[in-house]
């Protein structure tokens, strides 16, 4: 009989056993028995040890999120390892969009916190920023869109461009067609950012992408470019980032991620500069907190019983 052990994954337990009655399904917050070597391991939020000694000598190891950069070795030394990836797409592509619609509209500028100076909406745009730029707000429709990575998360923030009429432009590993009419894919960062009203980062982070937005490249941005990270806060150069930040030619940044987190110095710059909009990496959160992983992992499950081939296989040597 297969068996799972599962921990830390709201509902998982309940739906496994519901739909998998073939299957041996675990709670492992209660178990300290023997790990089966043809076992698998679906779980999250439990302490270091108690996932290390499940993962030892387990058949498949199915990680119930997308990035494995902040993975415990253990967990990847098995013989089958998936993530979950694209499951949390559809909140972080909200974010991202939210994060555009807040920049084109001058949000939160546009705020009242208190009576207006004798003007209204019509005389609002002749009133300046503190760093001079006016209230003027502009339209998503038109602008172009950048994704440095076009994965599950990429596509669907390419979906939302298309729908609100923006031109959409993206880069990608592979020389790989474009999934969604519409897209033109590039291959280079260089011409990627040339152009682009907003550049949205959301690549893994791996040797290859370390710091991979840094100076030279910020060189190349248009004037004005909003830059999103939905990433992690090691693809970008936060030194360069802060000089081009400094300058006229940046709009904003907006950063659901930074480097290191979430232990940044209380004083650091990213907290208080006028032009970064930071949140505490919650891009992904919404009520339906790992249910697109718990979806995922079913239908995989079916795969393996089946015998099929996976879905969300990691690659090793990619680091993804």
């Amino acid at each position: 009989m297969t068996t799972v052990l599962v921990g830390g994954v709201p509902g998982a337990l309940d739906r496994l056993r519901r739909e998998f009655p073939e299957v041996d399904v675990i709670d492992l917050r209660n178990y300290s028995g023997p790990i089966p070597s043809d076992g698998i391991l679906f779980a999250s939020h439990l302490s270091e040890e108690a996932l290390a000694a499940a993962a030892e000598g387990v058949a498949w190891v199915a990680l119930p999120y997308t990035g494995i950069d902040s993975a415990q070795p253990e967990l990847l030394k098995a013989p089958i390892v998936t993530c979950a990836r694209g499951a949390l797409a559809g909140p972080i592509a909200e974010y991202t969009l939210c994060a555009m619609l807040t920049k084109v509209r001058n949000l939160p500028a546009f705020w009242l916190d208190g009576p207006p100076s004798g003007k209204w909406a019509w005389n609002i745009q002749e009133e300046l920023l503190s760093d001079g730029r006016t209230l003027q707000p502009e339209s998503l429709e038109g602008q172009r869109l950048a994704l440095f990575g076009f994965g599950g998360i990429g596509q669907r923030v390419a979906q939302l461009g298309l729908a609100f009429g923006m031109e959409v432009v993206a880069m990608r590993r592979t020389d790989k067609a474009s999934e969604i009419n519409g897209v033109e894919l590039v291959q280079s960062l260089q011409e990627l950012i040339r152009d682009a009203d907003h550049l949205v980062i959301c690549a893994p982070a791996t040797a290859a992408t370390a710091a991979v937005i840094d100076a030279n490249l910020l060189k190349e941005a248009k004037q004005g470019l909003h830059l999103i990270n939905v990433a992690r806060g090691s693809l970008i150069d936060q030194d360069a980032l802060k000089d081009w930040l400094d300058r006229d030619e940046a709009a904003r940044a907006s950063l659901d991620v930074c480097e290191p987190e979430p232990l940044l110095d209380p004083e650091h710059w990213l907290y208080s500069h006028p032009r970064v909009f930071l949140t505490p990496h919650s891009s992904w959160m919404g009520p339906a907190y790992m249910s697109g992983a718990l979806d995922q992992f079913c239908e995989n499950l079916h795969r393996y019983l089946r015998g099929e081939p996976l879905e969300g296989l990691i690659d090793r040597e990619q680091g993804y």
